[in-house]
């Protein structure tokens, strides 16, 4: 008796030993598990961080951005083939902060990152990147410093220098008898370089700028002072390089005091329509320069608008349309260099850097996009107008 139940143990434990081994089911290479995000992941894939801020008061930045992203990755992977997993990161705007999510997604096994979002945090996280040697492309921080002596550090969006003359040379083509003020952020890299060239510009070209005002992040809800030296100044425009924010509140400072001169802003500016609470009349008529307008009537734009307000409820604005932009950009000069979703960061991020100087690509916010080897991109902005909630191309 004592052999027969030794016996019966002994089979029952072969049949528990089998149950817990491998099972094949045909996915041995399709591995698949799950990240934060809840996105069934694959090991045939590159692995794509994104960081921006989810929360707190620039999120419509880096929610769109991580929208236009998910939509570009969802297209890819929807084709077959080499696929592309996407974690996105929420930094909140902040450099330390983002720091720490660059550090998260380098334990998770990042290849490439599509951000920083902002220009600060992007700073802070470009000495990683470069140490690290992981190739970055931002999708919207234009700030010159965040690519200055970083070979692995590329933009998407058009520079400061770039915004700040090209909202000059536009405002002298079409507004060149205008009384100009200037209301910008003196303790933000953003705002001063964009208006340090547009100073410039501006000189150049023999603009009339009649009053200069500058704020902080502290001082950021009062603009008063601002406004008044603008309006006793006789300025009919002014110029905003700034974020959408503290437009906000000038706008309904402006209004409550009765001033209505036009207002000219830039890229920052968008995502002002969306922002939650504010009575988008009192945008009607503001002017900015952006590359991307969701009115074109291209059918990329047209399609793409219509994905993102089916998954989302809202249009996209540029910062969904630099991003969209990125991932294929990346995909395309991954191709073109001839990666492998199994190489490591470090050898991914030297073949990249070679190939994005004589890459070109053509998308939702430039054609024949081109990139120096600074990793600054080469293309022109669209200016475009609020009219009735929606933007308009001028």
């Amino acid at each position: 008796m004592k052999r027969w139940i030794s016996l019966l143990l002994a089979v029952c434990m072969l049949f528990t030993l089998a149950a817990c081994g491998p099972k094949e089911n045909g996915n041995d290479d399709q591995n698949n598990n799950q990240n934060d995000d809840n996105q069934v992941e694959t090991t045939n894939a590159y692995k794509f961080g994104g960081i921006g801020p989810l929360t707190g008061d620039a999120a419509i930045y880096g929610n769109a951005v991580k929208n236009g992203a998910t939509i570009a990755v969802d297209e890819i992977n929807a084709k077959g083939g080499v696929q592309i997993n996407l974690d996105f990161e929420d930094d909140v705007a902040d450099g330390e902060t983002s720091v720490n999510a660059y550090n998260t997604l380098v334990d998770w096994g990042m290849q490439c990152l599509v951000g920083t979002v902002t220009t600060g945090a992007c700073i802070a996280v470009s000495a990683e990147v470069y140490k690290d040697r992981i190739f970055t492309l931002t999708p919207s921080a234009s700030s010159p410093d965040v690519i200055d002596g970083k070979d692995n550090m590329f933009q998407v969006c058009f520079t400061d220098p770039n915004q700040g003359s090209g909202s000059a040379t536009y405002i002298n083509a079409n507004m060149p008898e205008a009384k100009i003020a200037v209301i910008y952020r003196n303790d933000d890299a953003y705002s001063q370089g964009i208006r340090d060239t547009f100073k410039a510009k501006a000189d150049e070209l023999g603009l009339n700028i009649v009053d200069e005002t500058t704020f902080t992040n502290d001082t950021a809800t009062d603009f008063s002072v601002q406004l008044t030296s603008a309006q006793n100044a006789g300025a009919d425009l002014i110029f905003l390089p700034i974020y959408y924010q503290p437009a906000s509140v000038i706008l309904k400072q402006a209004k409550d005091m009765g001033y209505a001169p036009t207002f000219f802003g830039v890229d920052g500016m968008d995502g002002i329509l969306a922002m939650p609470g504010f009575d988008t009349t009192l945008a009607e008529g503001v002017m900015l320069l952006t590359p991307f307008s969701a009115d074109a009537e291209d059918a990329l734009t047209q399609t793409f608008v219509q994905k993102y307000q089916d998954a989302y409820g809202e249009v996209p604005n540029q910062f969904a349309a630099d991003a969209y932009d990125a991932v294929y950009i990346l995909y395309n000069a991954l191709n073109e260099a001839g990666c492998t979703p199994d190489m490591a960061a470090d050898e991914i991020c030297e073949k990249l850097i070679e190939v994005m100087p004589s890459f070109s690509y053509s998308g939702l916010t430039g054609q024949d996009m081109t990139w120096d080897e600074t990793g600054a991109v080469s293309k022109m902005p669209t200016a475009v107008v609020i009219e009735n909630g929606v933007y308009v191309t001028a």
